[in-house]
């Protein structure tokens, strides 16, 4: 119920699940602690705050060196538009998933700030046409 809709108070979720109230928070507590429910937030529109282009960035570092592959996650973690980034098996090192106002915005970040990185070679990037599904409820 919470994937579902993180504002349910705990009355409601009670009254959806048969439960008390009270049982419900010590629940929701517990899991919690346990680290079974992460932060609540909020999805946003990214058409609607100017983010409309959905772009995935496949990439490939220059060697597998541990201080090369740490840089570049620290790169990654600081940069706002880069929405999801995957350390891969395969013939990319990396998957990234970068929003941006539209293509020249993203290729201002491809070829100023990404391809600049020291530990990056290449990467090849694939712009989504449309979302046909999206979830971040897993299925348990």
């Amino acid at each position: 119920m919470l994937q579902a809709d993180a504002t349910l108070s705990q009355t409601e979720l009670a009254e959806r699940v048969g439960s008390s109230a009270a049982s419900c928070w010590r629940r929701v507590r517990a899991l919690e602690a346990a680290g079974v429910l992460g932060r609540t937030v909020r999805r946003v529109d990214r058409n609607q705050v100017g983010c409309p282009v959905d772009v995935i960035c496949q990439v490939r570092l220059k060697s597998h060196e541990d201080q090369l592959g740490a840089a570049f996650e620290r790169f990654v973690r600081q940069q706002p538009n880069i929405l999801d980034c995957y350390s891969m098996s395969g013939d990319w090192d990396y998957l990234l998933r970068v929003v941006a106002a539209d293509i020249a915005d993203y290729e201002r970040f491809l070829m100023r700030v990404l391809l600049r990185h020291e530990a990056v070679a290449t990467a090849s990037s694939h712009f989504a046409l449309s979302c046909v599904k999206s979830e971040t409820a897993l299925p348990v």
